[in-house]
Parts: structure tokens; C-alpha cells; sequence
């Protein structure tokens, strides 16, 4: 019995000693666990000091940087307002009678000196320069801002083994089209360059900086795209704490929020996307997929199922136009690979649209891609695009396309392009889907003719033009109101005055711009033929140029006499030039009211090309196309222009 008590007492005793150094392990191991934890929220307290130090040295960098700036701008006032004083003093000094001046000075004791300082005097002298206000010199950095330089880098392109030189297409800055909204955008730079001129932009933030680089200037809206490189990356990845921190931020603040998915799978961002407001994207085809991951998916506590609808990928007018580059096009026709290798960033590839004399796009090219290329006016081989009714063949590389066709496919493929919808029209869509106003400004068109004689030859002009909201009608004809108001369009306002034979030409414009309420104002021959889409090809130009007059200078002319069609001028297409056709006016309305029409009858447009040269008034002349200047004959125009074909005109200007 003994036995067995001691041998029990033992295990007890084990038992006990086992748990003694279980319990000293367990202690051990706390005491670690505590000291990590103590050094952990130690290291946290230091990082939180170090994190508020770097914010601390960030503003008083930003106040440093804003005190530099200041100072810049105010050393170039300084140099600017020496160099105007200079030029003053110069200008003084060759004046005719400063001369007179000095010339009687220094003569006076000398009759001679002083007759041939005088003969010097009376001499014209020509005035120095005024000077200009110099660009003022901007802060080196050390590495580029996001969003901060959007310019063509790359100035050489390499086919079949050879470099080609070319200039770089300058990528506009500014201005926008709704300067009311202030947007932050977390862009590819594709996408920001379609929608950098669409509002006040706000990019190039973190997640570790955006609370203080938004709030510089709060934005309404925050669209973010599906990133695949840059700091938001891995945080619309896996739905990370830098993201649901920034859209916690524009929730305190009511600004809607947007994730536009251009491109990837949508499992990779269905978990980020479900966080925003707002889910639009840019591919129909997934429409159905971003529909059943939304269903699949509970919304968190506190969110609603984010909306869904499509914002594709499309024409943005600032750069993706007919400007061209300087030089003459590439004469070849390239495939897509040759024209846009990969390295190319996008202001380059804005660049390479310009080049070629065509494009081979294979099947399958984006859409939007191939929209981008006509927009830029180059021609696009085998392109539904190019030739809607009945698709064009393909080019063989290496040819050259005939000029008066290719040009023509170019032309209406530029315009389908457009009509396709713009960048503007997209985003007016999507801001009202999220509640923001869209408001933006408009080009109506008010629209001044002078009947000749033949009412049904004036109306039959300015019927089938789009974007007329007022037609300014001077005819003498008895029923000129009730006509005009049958032919024009509903909603169309038509005003009719008669015709003084005792006012000049010049009188009568003034007098019918005087009544006239477009945005813009056209003044349209009677005598003249234009096309259906005159008016609208024309007015597309004020969309990406800053001009307040545009016209054509380049322009198809009919001669009847000797029944020939003539193309005067086809190097002046898209491009500021000192003069356009009267007949071909458009100009916005405010601008015209000021410089006003000559109180002449002929020549009444050359009067006013002066005048705007005189002011600086930028004039553009658009394309060739939807004018013809019809004459019995004009040997000048015969002369002048060069010959296209003895026939009508019709197949040629109305493209």
C-alpha cells in the first residue's frame, strides 16, 4: 500500500515538475511576445513622429517652393518692365524729332554739320521691337510629376531599318471644357489625355498624400481607372487600405466617386469597383460580367450596390484631330505594327497617327483605335471607318494613295469619326448619371444670306445644315418669310429683312449680324453651292483650334464657261493663315461684332482679313471640302488654281 502511494506521490511530483516548466516556457514566451510588442509600438510611435515630420517638411517645402515661385515671376516682371523701359527709351531716342533735336544740338556752331544732321533727321528710322513677355523659367525637379509633362519625347521612328526624323505633335495645354468641375483622376496616360480636357484635372496623387493634395482644391468627382501600373496599382489590386481611406475621404466630403474599367479581367477588380458609387466601363462586352459579379457580392455595411453603365473609349477633339505635322506625310503606307511599337508613350503615338500616308489595320483593331486615326485625318486602308457603304480595298504597302480619293475617304471617315460621339458627349453622359452638372459651351450657328434673285437656290443651300438654331434671311421676294419658314427646319428661328439697293454689301452684313444670336456666325453665298455638312465640318474646327474666324482658303471652284473644276489652294488645308474665302466665313459672333463689316460692296472680306491681321485675330482655314465657288468665269481663278476635271464639281467638293 505504501508502495503505491510512493509511486503515485512520484508521477504527482513529475507531473508537477512538467507543468512547472510548461508554465516557465508559457512565461518565457509571454515575456518575448510582451517585449515585441513593446518594441512594436515603440517603432510605431517613432514611424508616427517620423510620419509627421515628413508631412511638417513637405509644407514647409511647399511654402518654400511657393515663396520661389513667387519670387521667379517676380524677377521676370522686373526684367520685363527693364526691358520696356530700354525699348522706351530707344523708341524716344529714333524719333523723328529727338533726331531734330540732337541735330540742331550738335550743329548749331556749324552750318554744315548741322544741314547734314538735319538731312539725317528727316530720314525714316525704323523703330525697334516692342519687347514680349518671356515664358517664366520653371523649377527643375528631380523626377517627373504624374500628369505634370504630357509632351511627345521621341522624334524618330524606324522602318524597315531606316530612321525617319519627325517633328512631335505639341499635346495642347488647356483650356477645358467645364472649368466649373474639378476633377481627381487616377488615369493611365490614354485615358488622361481624353479626359484631361474635359474639367480642372487633379492627378498625380497617392495613397500616401491625397488627403493633402486633394484638399488643395476639393474636387467633385473622383473617376479612377483600372490601373495597372503606378502607386494605385496594388491597392485596386486587392481592394487595399489606401483606397478605402481616399473614397472614405470624398464620403465625408460628398464628392462622387467612379471606377471606369478600360481593360483587364473583371475578377481582378470586382472587389475594388464594389467600394465606389459608381462602376462604368469602356468594353460593352463586359457589361454582363461586371452584372453578375455585382450580384454575386454582398455591398458592405453601409453601401449600396454601385450603379453600372458604359463610358467607351472615345474621339477627344484637342488631340485627336487633322492638324498636321510639319512636313509632308510619310510616303508609305505602314502596318499598325510599324506605326505604333510599343515603346511609344501616348503623346508620341499622337504623333505617329499624324505620320503615315495611310494605315493597314488588320481585323480585329479596336474600334476606338481605328476612330483615333481617322479623327487625325490619315487615311485607313480596308476601314469600315473610311467607307461606310461599301469597304474600301486594302492598299499595297509601299504604294501611294491617289491624292483626290484618298483625300476624300480621310475626310469622311474624319467625319464619321466624330459623329460617332466625342469625348465631351461622353462624359455629359456619365456626369448625368452621377448628379453633376454638365453645362458646357455651345455652337449654334446663326446664318446670314443675301438673296440674289433665285429664293429656292438660296434656301436649298442652308436647309440641310445641322447646328443652325437662327437663318438671317435679305430678299426682296414678296412670300421670302412664309418660304423660308416652310423649308427651315422646326425650331429654327428665320428672320427676313429686305434689301436696300442704296446700302453697300458691307452695310447690309452689319446691319443682319446686328439680329443674329448664334455662338456662331456663318455668311454663306447664294450664288455658291454647299454641301449638307458644310456647316458642321466647319464648325468642328473651333473644337481644337483657337481660332475666332474660320473659313476655307482651300476650296473647289466651277467655272461655266469653259465647264471646269478647279482645286485652288490645296496646301492651306488646317492651317492659321492671314486670309479665307468671304463666302466661306465662320466666326464667333462676339469677335465679328467688334472688328464689323466694311461699308463696301466689293471686296468687303478682304476689308475684314485686314482688320483681323491688324488686331491679331487668329483665322484658320479648315479642309477642301462641302464648297464650291461657282462663276460664269474668272480667268484669276482659272489661273490661279490648278486644274481637276471638266465636269461637275458635285463628286469632287461634296465628299
Amino acid at each position: 500500500m505504501a508502495d503505491e502511494q510512493l509511486e503515485s506521490t512520484r508521477l504527482a511530483l513529475r507531473e508537477a515538475m512538467a507543468q512547472g516548466e510548461r508554465a516557465a516556457e508559457l512565461a518565457r514566451l509571454l515575456a518575448a511576445a510582451e517585449a515585441r510588442l513593446a518594441e512594436a509600438q515603440d517603432a510605431t510611435a517613432e514611424l508616427r513622429g517620423l510620419q509627421e515630420r515628413l508631412e511638417e517638411a513637405e509644407e514647409r517645402l511647399q511654402k518654400v517652393q511657393a515663396a520661389e515661385e513667387k519670387l521667379r515671376k517676380d524677377l521676370a516682371e522686373q526684367r520685363y518692365q527693364a526691358e520696356v523701359a530700354k525699348w522706351k527709351l530707344s523708341s524716344v531716342q529714333v524719333a523723328r524729332w529727338s533726331r531734330l533735336g540732337d541735330a540742331i544740338r550738335t550743329g548749331k556752331s556749324n552750318p554744315v554739320r548741322l544741314a547734314r544732321g538735319l538731312r539725317g533727321a528727316a530720314k525714316p528710322a525704323k523703330r525697334p521691337a516692342a519687347p514680349k513677355r518671356q515664358p517664366i523659367p520653371q523649377r527643375a525637379t528631380g523626377k517627373p510629376v504624374p500628369g505634370a509633362s504630357f509632351q511627345a519625347t521621341t522624334s524618330t521612328r524606324t522602318v524597315g531599318g531606316a530612321s525617319v526624323k519627325l517633328k512631335p505633335f505639341r499635346v495642347p495645354t488647356g483650356p477645358n471644357t467645364r472649368p466649373h468641375l474639378t476633377v481627381a483622376v487616377v488615369a493611365e496616360p490614354h485615358a488622361e489625355a481624353l479626359l484631361r480636357y474635359e474639367w480642372r484635372q487633379s492627378t498625380g496623387f497617392t495613397p500616401r498624400d491625397f488627403a493633402r493634395v486633394l484638399a488643395a482644391e476639393v474636387p467633385h468627382l473622383l473617376l479612377v481607372e483600372s490601373v495597372i501600373t503606378g502607386p494605385w496599382a496594388e491597392e485596386l489590386a486587392g481592394a487595399g487600405e489606401g483606397l478605402r481611406a481616399l473614397l472614405a475621404w470624398c464620403a465625408e466630403r460628398g464628392i462622387r466617386t467612379v471606377f471606369w474599367h478600360t481593360g483587364g479581367e473583371v475578377a481582378a477588380f470586382s472587389a475594388a469597383a464594389s467600394l465606389f458609387e459608381h462602376i462604368v466601363t469602356a468594353l460593352p462586352r463586359s457589361v454582363g460580367e461586371w452584372g453578375a459579379a455585382l450580384a454575386s457580392c454582398e455591398p458592405e455595411p453601409g453601401r449600396r450596390t454601385p450603379s453600372l453603365g458604359l463610358l467607351p473609349f472615345a474621339v477627344q477633339p484637342r488631340v485627336h484631330n487633322p492638324l498636321p505635322l510639319a512636313g509632308d506625310r510619310f510616303d508609305r503606307v505602314l502596318t499598325l505594327e510599324e506605326l505604333l511599337p510599343a515603346h511609344l508613350s501616348y503623346p508620341d503615338v499622337l504623333t505617329s497617327y499624324r505620320w503615315p500616308k495611310a494605315v493597314d489595320c488588320p481585323p480585329g483593331t479596336d474600334p476606338w483605335r481605328m476612330a483615333e486615326l481617322a479623327a487625325c485625318g490619315t487615311p485607313i486602308a480596308a476601314s469600315p471607318l473610311a467607307a461606310p457603304a461599301q469597304p474600301a480595298e486594302p492598299l499595297p504597302l509601299g504604294a501611294t494613295p491617289d491624292t483626290g480619293a484618298e483625300a476624300r475617304r480621310a475626310h469622311a471617315a474624319l467625319r464619321q469619326a466624330y459623329a460617332s460621339g466625342t469625348m465631351s458627349q461622353k462624359v455629359d453622359d456619365l456626369l448625368g448619371v452621377v448628379g453633376l452638372p454638365s453645362a458646357r459651351a455651345t455652337l449654334n450657328i446663326s446664318v446670314i444670306m443675301i438673296d440674289r434673285g433665285d429664293l429656292d437656290h438660296t434656301l436649298a443651300q442652308v436647309v440641310p445644315q445641322k447646328g443652325v438654331i437662327q437663318l438671317v434671311l435679305l430678299s426682296d421676294a414678296e412670300d421670302a418669310l412664309k418660304r423660308a419658314r416652310d423649308a427651315m427646319p422646326t425650331g429654327v428661328e428665320v428672320v427676313v429683312r429686305p434689301g436696300d439697293p442704296e446700302l453697300t454689301t458691307g452695310t447690309m452684313l452689319n446691319r443682319a449680324l446686328d439680329l443674329c444670336q448664334g455662338d456662331l456666325v456663318a455668311v454663306m453665298d447664294a450664288q455658291d453651292v454647299y454641301g449638307e455638312h458644310y456647316l458642321t465640318d466647319l464648325a468642328r474646327a473651333f473644337l481644337f483650334t483657337t481660332a475666332d474666324i474660320v473659313g476655307k482658303a482651300a476650296y473647289y471652284a466651277h467655272l461655266r464657261d469653259v465647264a471646269a473644276t478647279v482645286l485652288r489652294q490645296p496646301s492651306a488645308e488646317y492651317s492659321y493663315l492671314p486670309e479665307v474665302a468671304g463666302a466661306t466665313l465662320l466666326a464667333r459672333r462676339a469677335v465679328l461684332r467688334g472688328i464689323g463689316f466694311a461699308d463696301v460692296s466689293e471686296g468687303w472680306d478682304e476689308v475684314l482679313m485686314r482688320q483681323c491681321r491688324t488686331d491679331g485675330v487668329k483665322v484658320f482655314s479648315a479642309d477642301r471640302f462641302g464648297y464650291v465657288r461657282m462663276r460664269d468665269r474668272d480667268r484669276w481663278l482659272l489661273g490661279s488654281a490648278q486644274l481637276v476635271d471638266y465636269g461637275p464639281p458635285e463628286p469632287h467638293a461634296l465628299a
